[in-house]
């Protein structure tokens, strides 16, 4: 079968396409043949190297979450999955190939009229999206912040926050273009990568932020007394070494900081969210947006505008 692998750290061009073994699936797993592999921005943290010493290495089969039909089961695994749409995550690793395998636990069958473009666009981000708001103890009425709005973890939570009854919904963006396709979705601000705009609120009641990196303690200084900070992620990379002295700072105005991977919430809350997303967005209730569709084989071009950050959405692959 055909797999996309780290051949090189670093630039997208260190993406190689190889043949691979067919995956057997061990006691409790599933094999699946992918029709939809979702493009995540850890995907091109682990590319860079960034991830190696938590024991990435190259070679490693890019790629967590696809949909696709189930083919064979392992021992244990009960023979009706045979032939369900699923979607599944993968791990960190085995997604970007034409088969894979995934633990039973970790499946969720398709509802009529949900694409598996769409399953991997919602699926892993939504309920990023869902338990950060959770988190960050959203509340009807207030003011929140979406740093890194234009993927999928924060197109989902500007239309979560949105129908939740927030008072408003800042997002920060690259582009004119970009903040009208976000205003559409329910965002009510638009402001600038440094959280500049022309009618930007005073400060904000809750921020969710996918990207960290070096700007994150200009984001701390817009939050209002008593205000709460979730990232959830690192696309922008790490924040300075001394951010937390920058939060000390502002002792009196008792903000709080907090780091949210959906790792630590219990398995069966993560699927009864996401299964209930899958619905809503099956319904018309919760949009997806998917960037491009790309063939399995044009990984690298789909890496090679992450890295641009030209993605509106998620960047699909198909076999």
């Amino acid at each position: 079968m055909k797999a996309v692998v780290i051949r090189k750290f670093g630039d997208p061009a260190g993406l190689e396409v190889r043949d691979l073994p067919e995956p057997v699936p061990a006691p409790g797993q599933v094999r699946i043949t992918t029709e939809a592999i979702g493009v995540g921005g850890v995907d091109a943290v682990i590319r860079r190297g960034a991830l190696a010493a938590y024991g990435f290495r190259e070679g490693h089969l890019l790629g967590s979450e696809v949909a696709g039909l189930v083919t064979a089961v392992g021992d244990g695994v009960d023979g009706s999955w045979i032939g369900r749409r699923v979607w599944a995550f993968t791990g960190l690793s085995g997604g970007y190939a034409e088969q894979t395998v995934a633990a039973v636990g970790d499946l969720l069958p398709l509802p009529d009229g949900l694409t598996g473009a769409d399953a991997v666009t919602l699926g892993g981000s939504g309920v990023v999206a869902h338990f950060a708001l959770e988190r960050a103890r959203f509340a009807p009425g207030e003011k929140v912040l979406l740093r890194g709005a234009a993927g999928s973890i924060g197109i989902t939570a500007l239309q979560l926050a949105a129908r939740g009854g927030a008072g408003a919904v800042a997002v920060t963006t690259s582009s004119a273009e970009r903040g009208t396709r976000l205003r559409e979705l329910g965002a009510t601000h638009v402001l600038d990568r440094s959280g500049d705009g022309p009618d930007a609120p005073v400060g904000f009641d809750v921020v969710i932020d996918v990207v960290a990196g070096p700007q994150l303690p200009l984001f701390l200084d817009r939050l209002k007394p008593n205000g709460r900070y979730v990232a959830v992620g690192v696309v922008g990379g790490q924040p300075p070494a001394d951010f937390g002295t920058h939060l000390m700072d502002a002792f009196r105005r008792s903000l709080s900081f907090s780091t949210l991977s959906t790792d630590t919430v219990p398995a069966a809350e993560r699927q009864a969210v996401r299964s209930s997303q899958f619905k809503a967005a099956a319904r018309g209730d919760l949009r997806t947006v998917v960037h491009a569709t790309l063939p399995l084989e044009q990984a690298e071009a789909a890496h090679r505008e992450m890295d641009a950050g030209t993605v509106f959405g998620r960047i699909v692959l198909t076999p």
